[in-house]
């Protein structure tokens, strides 16, 4: 606890004992006072039982800080202004016709993914064992940067994506943690390529609006939201994690993806199994879980000594060959990201499978339009998929995006 550590924080003109969240992107701070903004959770072997989740941005000072053990993310920073605020900056973050304003344009800007940025997508406990079962990062997500202090069922829920607004039957919120493999994998849903995304209608779509700036609607959070490119899947990276935050506001992490095996390894405790039991169709007591011959619509491919092999992103090392011995996972030379691209209908999509003859495909720029012409359903926020005839699917095309190595 931070009466042990030393860690202090000061915020609203007080100093309160702290602890550090994220690599220092948030912190807790404890009171043994009741204080305005503050809630009671008191932990056993503590004498405060106050406790609030605040972002570093929102710090006026952190004494006792341990040291860095890596490259912190960039910040959200804005242009000096006497009399523009952050206060100012929300409001029109809240604005659909304020999308193109500089000032804000200029402060989501400043929110970048670079190789290796932790990312976070919200989940319900239907879409964990989806994750579980072998689905694959996509849709809209955000930088574990951004979204550090939002650490309790009730915080998250400003960032689910499934358009349910009820807790599973429990006080607990899912997330799916991965490293981002390269930024050009990344959007941000604001501008021209993504104005049919605010132009859906409620019926249309699953959770919140798009307001095409490019930030989470919120009536109190300034967060910087982001999309897969395309909507496409992206390759399941080496060690990425699914998470749980009880009511409590502890993290805990529930299975670490194994690359080599295609699998989720249980990563959580006796004393955490509970957290599962929400899960449609996942035992707590399984100690792996492997995704089977899950259709894969996307995956990396490298070279090495001239051969082409399948490879996989494990970040912050780099990339390499996948392989089940280690003395075979050598450094690849080149990697880019394959999938799988089609036209249907006038609508450019991504194809995820065939079966039958029918292609299940995503839109890659949903808009009314596109949506009423092909039938695609919304499954997630921004996420339309529907079953378009082989037949009838015109520039059907395997593309690689390359990263840079």
């Amino acid at each position: 606890m931070s009466d042990r550590t030393g860690l202090r924080v000061a915020y609203g003109g007080a100093v309160y004992p702290a602890e550090e969240i994220v690599r220092g992107a948030a912190y807790e701070l404890f009171s043994a006072d009741e204080v305005a903004g503050f809630e009671w959770s008191p932990r056993p072997g503590s004498a405060l039982p106050w406790r609030r989740f605040v972002h570093v941005t929102e710090i006026d000072a952190v004494h006792g800080a341990p040291e860095a053990s890596e490259e912190p993310e960039a910040p959200l920073m804005m242009p000096v202004h006497r009399e523009r605020g952050w206060a100012y900056v929300h409001q029109l973050s809240q604005r659909p016709d304020a999308a193109g304003d500089p000032v804000l344009a200029a402060v989501r800007g400043s929110a970048v993914v670079r190789r290796g940025t932790r990312m976070v997508k919200i989940l319900s406990a239907r879409q964990l064992a989806g994750y579980v079962r072998g689905w694959l990062p996509h849709g809209f997500c955000y930088r574990e940067h951004d979204v550090a202090h939002l650490r309790t069922p009730a915080a998250t829920t400003v960032l689910r994506t499934d358009g349910e607004t009820g807790r599973d039957g429990m006080d607990v919120a899912y997330a799916l943690r991965w490293r981002a493999a390269d930024p050009v994998d990344y959007e941000v849903p604001a501008g021209e390529a993504h104005l049919g995304l605010t132009a859906l209608a409620p019926r249309d779509r699953a959770g919140p609006p798009v307001l095409g700036t490019g930030f989470v609607p919120s009536s109190t959070h300034l967060v910087p939201e982001f999309v897969t490119r395309d909507f496409a899947d992206l390759p399941m990276p080496a060690n990425a994690t699914l998470v749980a935050y009880p009511a409590e506001g502890v993290e805990v992490v529930l299975y670490t993806y194994q690359a080599e095996q295609r699998g989720w390894l249980r990563m959580v405790g006796p004393q955490w199994r509970h957290l599962l039991a929400a899960v449609p169709g996942l035992s707590p007591d399984q100690e792996y879980v492997p995704t089977g011959d899950v259709a894969r619509s996307t995956h990396l491919v490298g070279t090495y000594g001239g051969n082409e092999y399948e490879a996989v992103a494990d970040l912050p090392g780099g990339f390499r060959v996948l392989a089940m011995t280690r003395a075979a996972r050598y450094p690849v030379e080149t990697v880019a990201r394959r999938l799988r691209l089609a036209e249907w209908r006038g609508a450019a999509c991504v194809v995820l499978r065939e079966e039958a003859g029918w292609l299940r495909v995503r839109l890659r720029r949903p808009d009314p339009d596109t949506v009423a012409a092909t039938g695609a359903q919304c499954h997630d926020r921004g996420v339309y998929e529907t079953w378009a005839p082989g037949a009838e699917v015109t520039d059907d095309r395997v593309v690689d995006v390359r990263y840079p190595l």
